[in-house]
């Protein structure tokens, strides 16, 4: 009986203690659920932030993509008749060959204009299409971006020694791109 008496006091013994700790406990367990709740409001937080910016970065490799495209598109239009003028271009060499030999004889100059008339029609044309002559060569430095260099003769004077003495065929350009390098005679 005494064991049963002595369990008897001692389990009221821990129930004073836990009267007596249970508004300290009580504290703490409201400090352990603000914790918790603030830690889970922090994770939510955090986990809005990370979400905001992978959508920021998703959105602006989008836009990147969508403007790479629309250039990539309108320079496509821009230079799909490339091949087309390419082709063009030697008769349009054709051309002012004939009309610079059909000037020095001044026989059928109704034929003769007639042909240049054609020749300034063509040409409007393919100017209306981005496609630009390379003028006003001679002279000036030798530029191996839109140039190629045949040969290279003494130089007349001091001052065109390294520029462009003759154009024996001129160079197109198609908007900023180069469709053919003009082929030049610099001086050395």
């Amino acid at each position: 009986m005494k064991n049963k008496e002595q369990e008897d006091k001692e389990m009221d013994q821990a129930e004073e203690q836990l009267v007596k700790e249970s508004p300290e406990e009580q504290e703490s367990s409201e400090n352990l659920g603000k914790e918790e709740v603030v830690s889970v409001e922090e994770k939510l937080t955090a986990e809005v932030a990370e979400l905001k910016d992978k959508y920021l970065r998703l959105y602006s490799d989008f836009e990147n993509f969508r403007k790479r495209t629309s250039k990539e598109r309108l320079e496509l239009i821009t230079t799909a008749s490339e091949e087309v003028l390419r082709d063009l271009i030697p008769v349009v060499d054709d051309f002012e060959r004939s009309l610079k030999v059909s000037g020095n004889q001044d026989e059928n100059s109704k034929e003769n204009e007639g042909n240049f008339l054609i020749y300034q029609k063509l040409m409007r044309i393919l100017e209306s299409k981005g496609l630009k002559p390379m003028e006003d060569l001679v002279g000036k430095p030798f530029d191996a971006d839109t140039q190629e260099a045949i040969t290279q003769i003494p130089a007349p004077t001091e001052d065109l020694s390294g520029k462009v003495i003759d154009v024996v065929e001129k160079g197109y350009t198609l908007g900023d791109k180069v469709v053919r390098f003009a082929k030049v005679v610099t001086g050395a």
